[in-house]
């Protein structure tokens, strides 16, 4: 399959067994959700993916998604408060029991504390306060003092149940919190300790942070190693209006669709969607979609007709990666919804195959490589066409980092490709890559040897018969980062082509 799944791992996916399951139906990547555990369990989990990836022989790699300046609602009294249209909602930056009377509000207010008191400054009269995911939703009217003694009075527009720790949005607020808060860089010192082979960033707001994290990681990497790469989640206005500066910092984006769809009006985040999935494309960095693909199958065993389209839609986009959240994270059915996910992705690729010109993007070379002049890029189309005019079963290539195997990739060759090397974390990470099959072999002394060897591995496995023509590419000396200079056009079995 040559779209990639990601799989979120909680308390319904912590075990070994169920790991190995999620593989054996399609995952190909797990994300650790900062936001929930601790490092002990987030420790444990990691070990059981990389005990059930050497159980089945597969290569996956581990996503860590850092939390961001999550803000949300303070402690508040026991069954939560209703608010109902017209109230008037108070906000203050002294820690408050929400739903318990306040001196210096007015009769009749229910007031609040949040987790982030020192926003409050930058909010402004007529912006809009959100809570939980746009459930309740008020318009600031009035802002009162300042320091500790900052308040806000707000007025409900649409009403419901508020309760602890829920989640704050401001879409018209020009925030200055930082994008990495102090537990982030507790995360980041975990993630690169243990070896995690992705990070994702929420509450990008600009290229700026992102560059803040990857400067961290720079000072964290030992000398001449390469650093973790960074997925930019595109949750906020900010970020979709600075989104190709953030293209050319990240090594990927995530649309992500829950917080985008509170920030900004709903029927405008399919639009957004395309618009991030043609724009990513474009400049050659891969796109995640996330939120709510199969979110009915975290009761149901059966997603509804909708979720299907939706995941199809996401793929006939040119998105490489779809992504499960609480699906597999708490659901009931995490095996199934893989299984799901899997089944919907290939059979949109099989459609996707059979008419590689009626669907542009889904197959096209990232317009922004033509002007680049790097040899990497201008190779990778020059393999597309070949695989294109040769019908090639594969494309085979050593990638001893990953960087030549990421090109490759991004070209939306429409065959699987196998990605060779000695480095397993290089391998792990390669596991992101669209269409991308990592396979560890021991360092070729040549590139017949390299050739010799991938025969004997396809035969083994039953991937193609002999005769099956595919293209082979590699560097010379062999194992040499950055080199590639050779492709050559191979029949399965040691037979080059004429």
């Amino acid at each position: 399959m040559l779209t990639k799944i990601i799989a979120t791992l909680g308390p319904a996916t912590s075990e070994v067994g169920i790991i190995v399951r999620l593989i054996e139906e399609g995952a190909r990547v797990f994300r650790l959700n900062f936001s929930h555990g601790s490092f002990d369990s987030f420790g444990k989990m990691l070990g059981s993916v990389r005990e059930a990836s050497r159980t089945v022989g597969i290569h996956v790699g581990v996503m860590g998604d850092l939390c961001g300046p999550k803000i949300r609602i303070g402690e508040v009294i026991p069954g939560g408060v209703t608010l109902v249209v017209g109230d008037t909602l108070v906000i203050q930056s002294k820690p408050h029991i929400g739903g318990q009377p306040a001196a210096t509000s007015p009769a009749g207010a229910s007031t609040f504390s949040i987790t982030a008191p020192q926003v409050l400054s930058d909010i402004a009269p007529g912006d809009r306060l959100l809570i939980d995911d746009g459930n309740v939703r008020s318009l600031v009217i009035e802002k009162y003092g300042e320091g500790d003694s900052l308040r806000l009075h707000c007025q409900i527009t649409s009403g419901g149940l508020v309760t602890r720790a829920k989640g704050v949005n401001l879409p018209d607020s020009k925030l200055t919190v930082p994008s990495l808060t102090e537990y982030d860089k507790e995360c980041v010192r975990w993630a690169v300790k243990h070896e995690l082979d992705l990070l994702a960033l929420s509450f990008v707001r600009k290229a700026a942070d992102v560059v803040e994290l990857k400067e961290m990681l720079k000072a964290l990497a030992p000398p001449g190693e390469p650093t973790i790469p960074i997925v930019a989640k595109i949750e906020k206005p900010q970020a979709v209006a600075d989104l190709e500066n953030i293209l050319k910092v990240s090594e990927g984006v995530m649309v992500a669709r829950g917080d985008l769809g509170v920030e900004m009006d709903l029927t405008e985040v399919p639009i957004i969607q395309k618009r991030i999935i043609s724009f990513a494309h474009e400049h050659g960095r891969p796109v995640i979609v996330a939120t709510q693909m199969l979110q009915s199958m975290i009761e149901n065993s059966q997603p509804t007709r909708a979720e299907v389209s939706d995941v199809a839609n996401a793929i006939y986009d040119g998105a490489g990666k779809v992504m499960l959240s609480g699906e597999t994270a708490v659901g009931k059915y995490p095996v199934a919804t893989v299984q799901m996910m899997a089944r919907i992705a290939k059979s949109t690729q099989d459609h996707l195959i059979a008419n590689p010109d009626t669907y542009g993007l889904a197959w096209s070379r990232p317009a922004k490589w033509r002007t680049t002049g790097r040899r990497s890029a201008a190779l990778s189309y020059g393999v597309r066409q070949i695989v294109r005019d040769y019908a090639a079963k594969f494309v085979v290539l050593w990638s001893q980092r990953g960087g030549g195997a990421r090109y490759i990739s991004l070209t939306r060759v429409n065959v699987p490709i196998l990605a060779c090397s000695s480095e397993e974390a290089a391998l792990r990470r390669m596991s992101f890559l669209f269409g991308v099959h990592p396979i560890y072999m021991a360092q070729p002394a040549s590139i017949e040897a390299f050739g010799t060897s991938i025969d004997k591995l396809i035969l083994e496995k039953n991937w193609a018969t002999i005769g099956d023509p595919y293209v082979l590419i590699a560097g010379e000396p062999i194992g040499t980062a950055g080199v590639t200079n050779i492709v050559a056009l191979r029949h399965l079995g040691g037979e080059k082509a004429g």
